[in-house]
Order: C-alpha cells, then structure tokens, then sequence
C-alpha cells in the first residue's frame, strides 16, 4: 500500500512541480492524491507523511529531470503520447520482410564506423533496424538488435577515440536499445581464424612481394580478368604466405589476402576483391589497439563473418552498399553459409544540410554545435529524438533517394515541443516605451501556457514614477499614431517615437475596446528586464545573432529550458550564468 501511494504520490508532485517552475506544493499534491483515491482518506496522517517526502525529493531535483521523470513514466499529464508506443505505433507502416514468419528468431543490427559522429542520414540505418526488432517483438517474434563498431581501418577511415561513447550516448537519446554489442577491433584472431579457413578450402589466396604474384601485376591482371600466379597454388603455399603476413614480413602495400570471385565479373571491383591488407600501425596507431595488429581485414570480409557468427537475419542498409553486397556473397558462398536478406534503401537527403561525413570533418566543429546536422548538434539545438523517428519512418525504406526539406523535421518537432513548452516574452531591437496615464501599480497576468490552463499564470507589474510607467517593445511595433495592446497588460496609444524611445497614452486595460478596435497584440517586457541572445541557425558552421530583452522570469529557469517565445519562436536556453543569457532558436 505504502508503495502504491508513493507511487501516486510522485506522479501529482512531478506534475505539479513541472507545471509551477520546479516546486510542487504539499497541499495541492495531497489533494490530488485523495482525488485519485478516495479511500485513503483513512489514512489521511500516513498520506501527508509520504508525500512530504517526496515532494522534498522532487523539489531536490532540477526542473529538467523533473521532466523527464514525467515523461518517461506520465507523459500523458505533458500532453503527449508515451514515447516507445507512439514508435512502436509508428513502426507498425514498415513493410512486411522477406520469410520473417518462417524464422524461429529475427536478429537485426547497426553497425556505424566510429570516425565520425552520428548524423541524421547515418542515424537512419540505426532507427530503421530497431523499429523493425520492435514491430517484430511486438507481434511476439523473437527478436534482437545487435550494435556492432566496425573500426578495422586505422589509416583511411581512422575511428576517433570518443566516437564510440558519443555513437552510445545518441542511441540512448534516441531511445534504440541494443541487446548485444560488439567491437570489430576486439575481434581480429576471429578473422585470422576464418582467413585462415578460407585460404586452406580454396577460397582466398595471398598476393605478396617476391611470391611470383606481385602486387602491381596482380591488379593489372585483375583488370584484364586474369589470374595470378598464386592463385591456383596450393593452399599450404598461401597459408604460408599469410603467416608471414602476420609475423610482420612484409611492409604496407607489399602484401594483400584476396577472395576469389568471378574474374569474368563486368564490375572490376567485384573481381577478386582484397580481404586483408597490412597497415603501418606504428605510423598509423589504432586509437584503441595501438601498433598490435598489422594485418587487417577489409569492410566486406569483417562484415560477412560477424553477420554469420551473429545469427543476422535481414540487413537493412543504403543503397551505397549493393555493390558490398555482392562481395559478401562470396564469403558466404565459400564458407557454405546463407546470406542474410538484404534490403537497400536510396539516399536521405535534406535541403539545406551537408550530410557527407567527409565535409562535416574539414569544419572541425565540435559535434555539438548547434549548426551541424550531426544528433548531438540537433539535440543541443532542441530537437527531439520523437521528431526524428517520426522523420525517417516517414521516408520509409523505399529504395529511391528521398529528398525532403527542414521543414519537415520541424514540424514533427513542433508536434512534440508545442504542449510542452510555455510561453514568455522576448523583445528585438527593443525601443523603451514611456506610458503616460498609469496610475500606481497595474498588473499583466500572462497564462504559462493557453491550451493548458492549469499551469497557472504569472503576474508582472509595472509601477508609474513621476507620471510615467516604462516598458520595452519592439522597434518595429511602434509608429506614431498606432493603436497596440500590450499583451495581458493594457492598450496604448503610440505619441511618438524618437531614437529609442517612444512615448504612449495608457488607454486602460479593457479587452473588449481592444477587440472592438481591432487592435493589434504585440509582446513586451517591463523595466527591469534582463539582456538576452539568440543565436540564429542559418547553415552549417553560420549563424546570425538576435539581440533583445526577455521577462526577468526567463532568467530564472534552467539551462536547457525549451519555451516558446511569443510572435518570435521555439528556443531552448544555451547559457545562463550569472546574468549572461543566450538561447538558440529551434524553429517557428
């Protein structure tokens, strides 16, 4: 029973909290929890109990985990749907698989190169993979996703050291959970092994320096669709010749382990394809093994043995990788082992973002700045993981390239960020406003949110000294002779206007004469109100700056903070330090 009511309990003082800038209140939690539950009535003195305590716990949080507690467990009281059921509704449009009802276990997987940090186009694989492990769990299949780092190139792709954690921290926010996960780099004596295999059943051979089969005569009889000398020799020969690979015989460039394939193949790069090839470790360290290895396996060889040893059943992947594709079927094909189904989908791309790794490296832009495409920089931007999902099933697995605008992110974005954030008051270029009619104190009662009125309200005064109250509002809202209502506040009369200043009569408060006049609502902020930035998006590696003021109000909540700012847009708060505020805009 104790538990129950805790659990009850958290859920009004997380509300409650999140709903009145982070502190939930005793009374009104206890008075929530008896009308969830009559009955404990009863037990009215062990009630009060509990929930002082946990309100104290969740007034000890920030207002940011605040939040996320509630949206993990009671998103419904946020106004939106629980997030994993919202995807996993989402996931039900995905295309039926080739044969997933005639298998006992489906097992899918992501394998990214960590030499570089996620971004929306190398998210896509990641999210398109788990949504299918959960539209097949979801229909009782037994089913598995595996992350697996494929870092087997220390010299053209070299990983970065934080790459991998940083690859782990995105699939975390985004919500993809893997049941097992691997590392290429840990697995060399499992390729070893399976070369090893390979070369004594006839199905590779060794290319080397002085072994009758030079390197440079072995491409160019590759290219004429002719075999090399070692490549009808026994496999004791070659076996031989990998061995003193691996004892560090021969230099970079000197020596290569090859797959035999169909030299008659109309693709050159298909014909007798390069599985292993020795890399100067010493000059080209790998950032987690150092100078332990120097022969190392190619992408198509690692590939096609993890996904047999790891049981992968489908391989959902671009288009890019057809060609991959192809090569691997002869690994499989050599060994006797089936092929797992693949399917390719075209290109993702988005107007307005760069999402080739290779130019987001030349930027050196740390990964989360807010200007690249890259998940760390979206999320410092303010977008959320519910958006993205709901993007890249959106686009499906349709096998043409899919071209789509910003846009489209945004407003999936705004579906997700518009119940929750609340509203506040930010003005540009801001002109001072002397109001002339104010008598003493009037007050501006300002909802938190309007389709939530049960966030409550937050009053801002604004007093008259010798004869004149002051305001801030925008350069471009005043004009000699307009009539504006200064939101929740009052209708005033615009004199004049001279430099930054303007002067007013306070015509009163009333919205009817308002309404009646048509009169426009403009946003505004009082005297005291605090200086603030936002920094502007506009490419990758640019941004523009809004200078302006903000309610006093905005200065007070936590970094992080998503809001929208009225007649301006969605921004999240970057910095807020001792007075320096600096937001960025996420979108309108």
């Amino acid at each position: 029973m104790e538990s129950s009511i805790r659990d009850l309990a958290l859920k009004h003082a997380l509300i409650n909290a999140v709903r009145f800038n982070g502190k939930a209140d005793v009374k009104a939690v206890v008075s929530k929890v008896f009308a969830d539950n009559p009955e404990l009535r009863s037990n009215a003195k062990q009630v009060v109990e509990i929930v002082k305590e946990v309100v104290n716990y969740v007034n000890s949080l920030t207002l940011n985990e605040q939040r996320r507690i509630l949206e993990e467990r009671w998103p419904e009281a946020l106004g939106v749907k629980k997030t994993t059921e919202e995807r996993r509704g989402d996931v039900e449009s995905l295309p039926e698989l080739p044969d997933a009802d005639k298998l006992s276990k489906l097992t899918f997987r992501f394998a990214p190169n960590p030499d570089f940090y996620l971004h929306l186009g190398s998210a896509r694989p990641a999210i398109v993979n788990y949504a299918y492990k959960l539209k097949y769990a979801g229909k009782g299949k037994e089913s598995s996703f595996i992350l697996r780092f494929e870092d087997t190139d220390p010299r053209i792709k070299r990983p970065l050291l934080d790459a991998y954690d940083a690859i782990r921290e995105d699939l975390r926010w985004l919500g993809v959970k893997w049941d097992e996960e691997y590392i290429q780099s840990d697995r060399m004596s499992i390729y070893y092994e399976h070369a090893k295999r390979l070369i004594e059943i006839g199905g590779a051979y060794v290319v080397a320096k002085g072994s009758g089969c030079e390197p440079n005569d072995w491409k160019r009889l590759k290219i004429e669709g002719k075999p090399c000398l070692t490549r009808e020799a026994e496999s004791s020969r070659n076996l031989e010749l990998f061995d003193k690979m691996l004892e560090g015989v021969f230099n970079e460039g000197e020596a290569v382990v090859a797959i035999k394939t169909d030299l008659s193949s109309p693709d050159p790069s298909i014909r007798d394809w390069v599985a292993f090839r020795v890399i100067d470790t010493h000059k080209y360290p790998h950032p987690r093994v150092g100078d332990k290895y120097i022969v190392w396996p190619t992408y198509n060889f690692a590939v096609a043995i993890d996904d047999h040893l790891m049981g992968i059943t489908h391989v959902l992947r671009a288009q890019e990788h057809r060609v991959n594709t192809v090569k691997q079927y002869y690994v499989f094909k050599a060994f006797g082992w089936e092929q797992p189904y693949t399917i390719h989908f075209g290109r993702l791309k988005i107007e307005g973002l760069k999402l080739s790794k290779s130019i987001l490296k030349k930027l050196n832009l740390t990964k989360d700045d807010v200007t690249l495409p890259t998940l760390a920089g979206l999320r410092n931007r303010g977008i959320t993981p519910e958006a993205i999902w709901n993007l890249i099933l959106f686009v499906g697995i349709k096998d043409t390239d899919a071209t789509i605008s910003l846009k489209n992110l945004y407003a999936y974005n705004r579906r997700v960020i518009e119940p929750l954030a609340n509203r506040y008051m930010f003005v540009k270029n801001p002109v001072k406003l002397r109001l002339k009619g104010v008598d003493g104190i009037i007050e501006a009662k300002i909802p938190m949110h309007p389709s939530y009125p049960e966030r409550g309200i937050r009053i801002i005064k604004v007093m008259s000294k010798e004869g004149y109250a002051e305001v801030y509002v925008q350069a471009s809202d005043v004009k000699p002779g307009l009539m504006i209502r200064l939101m929740g506040l009052g209708n005033v009369k615009i004199n004049g206007v001279k430099n930054n200043e303007a002067e007013a009569d306070f015509t009163g408060q009333s919205v009817e004469d308002a309404k009646k006049g048509e009169v426009p609502i403009v946003q505004w902020v009082p005297a005291d109100a605090v200086n603030a930035e936002v920094i502007i998006p506009i490419n990758v590696g640019q941004i523009t700056v809004d200078n302006g003021l903000v309610e006093p109000t905005v200065a007070k909540l936590e970094q992080g903070t998503v809001m929208q700012f009225i007649r301006y847009g969605f921004v999240k708060i970057m910095e807020n330090n001792k007075g320096k505020l600096r937001l960025v805009y996420i979108h309108d």
